[in-house]
């Protein structure tokens, strides 16, 4: 079987668009920063599609299952898994951030901050609340529930839709075999996107360091290296515990999404990929109705890199600042960031607004100290953006394996068959 060449691969293009991003806003920072419309339109373009794609896999997924007790196994088991999942990755955080001592040294006076650039994000902490959050749940209309881009709000009404699917039985067969060719349209449309991937790479990359610069961030290096080492060990450690249970290798599987990590990398959005993730998950040896479930109801609840980021982001302004924590003051914490960081899906800005919102509600810690931290706040989203992609693919297969619906044979041959691929590829670049 001859190889596609490897200019040809996405991945390959997307390190090129990244590359060359990075080049032009280093050395031409102001035209770098003109080129945001292709990384926001490319962004966009994947938004158009996501709602689509999330109401046809759930709805085909939940009507094809044997009955309704499925359901509710399926979605009980996930949710203890995205809260176990939590916890231990905001303890993770708080450990790495007491370890690492992002902030020590820093002895930063509060009078001298500049609160302005982070009350935007204030005035959406302060409207995230259980209520609100509940209420955000109901749309206003079937249709409203695509238009707010709400993934809950989508996935509510998908699942109504799949419920009464598949109550009506064989009177339904006729929209069951509609919404089954329609996801096939918007897949197709979705590989038809992905060409784009590199453009889109190139535009956010080039203008997020020509905004910014690669300058701004040696006064916060310590901070943004010290979160990404504890990323990279969060990922090795528990997702690797995860897979060594489910019996697969995280290495393989990092390998087989790896267009899609790159996509992150130069986007800073796990949303851009979510259908492909889906599908690639489902070609693992997934079920479909567990699939079109967990992943896109992790996009609100297994948010593990962003739990991660909100331990250490606040431990680092408590001790830039200062601040004492007591032991009962960081067991809150904890809790309160369970809830915050469920609190804030389908807010611009989310993991900014979660952190925002943990302050006011645990006034310890000064909520002025956000400022020292906004800098960074796009570099640091990255990491946790990719964080996040790699736990839903991987609650997924752990929730499948757990509800004994895993095809581990199916799973072994396809990660196996992507390792053989990438040797192959990488023999023929170095006989090149």
């Amino acid at each position: 079987m001859t190889s596609k060449p490897f200019y040809k691969e996405l991945y390959f293009q997307v390190i090129v668009g990244i590359v060359i991003g990075v080049s032009l806003g280093y050395f031409f920072p102001d035209l770098a920063v003109k080129m945001k419309p292709l990384g926001d339109g490319f962004i966009k373009l994947i938004a158009m599609i996501i709602g689509p794609i999330i109401f046809c896999t759930v709805v085909t997924g939940i009507a094809g299952m044997r009955d309704m007790k499925e359901l509710g196994r399926v979605g009980g088991k996930a949710l203890i898994y995205f809260a176990v999942m939590s916890i231990v990755a905001l303890i993770i955080g708080l450990i790495g951030g007491h370890v690492i001592q992002p902030g020590a040294g820093f002895n930063v006076e509060l009078s001298t901050l500049d609160t302005s650039a982070i009350s935007k994000y204030t005035e959406s902490a302060k409207e995230v609340n259980v209520v609100t959050f509940v209420m955000g749940i109901i749309p206003s209309t079937f249709v409203s529930a695509f238009s707010s881009g709400n993934v809950l709000a989508i996935l509510m009404v998908s699942i109504l839709f799949g419920y009464s699917l598949s109550a009506i039985g064989e009177k339904g067969r006729p929209v069951f075999q509609f919404v089954e060719s329609a996801s096939r349209v918007f897949f197709h449309n979705v590989h038809l996107i992905s060409k784009l991937s590199s453009i889109g790479a190139f535009g956010a990359i080039a203008y997020t360091i020509g905004a910014y610069g690669l300058a701004s961030l040696i006064p916060l290096v310590k901070m943004v290296f010290g979160f990404y080492l504890l990323l990279i060990v969060f990922v090795v450690v528990v997702y690797g515990a995860v897979a060594s249970v489910c019996r697969f290798s995280l290495f393989a599987y990092l390998r087989f999404i790896k267009e899609e990590l790159l996509i992150i990398l130069g986007t800073g959005s796990s949303s851009v990929v979510l259908p492909h993730l889906m599908e690639k998950v489902e070609r693992m040896g997934c079920p479909k109705p567990v699939v079109a479930l967990v992943i896109p109801s992790g996009y609100s609840f297994n948010l593990n890199g962003t739990n991660l980021y909100m331990t250490m982001a606040i431990l680092f302004i408590a001790q830039a600042t200062n601040t004492e924590l007591s032991f009962s003051s960081q067991m809150i914490l904890i809790l309160v960031a369970m809830l915050t960081s469920k609190g804030a899906a389908g807010v611009t800005g989310a993991a900014f607004v979660m952190l925002t919102s943990t302050l006011i509600v645990l006034p310890v810690v000064p909520v002025a100290g956000m400022v020292l931290i906004l800098g960074i706040h796009r570099f640091v989203g990255t990491g946790l953006a990719i964080v996040n992609l790699i736990g839903n693919g991987i609650a997924a297969i752990a929730v499948s394996a757990w509800d004994g619906v895993l095809d581990k044979e199916q799973m072994r041959q396809t990660l196996n068959t992507q390792s053989k691929n990438s040797a192959v590829e990488y023999r023929s670049e170095t006989l090149k």
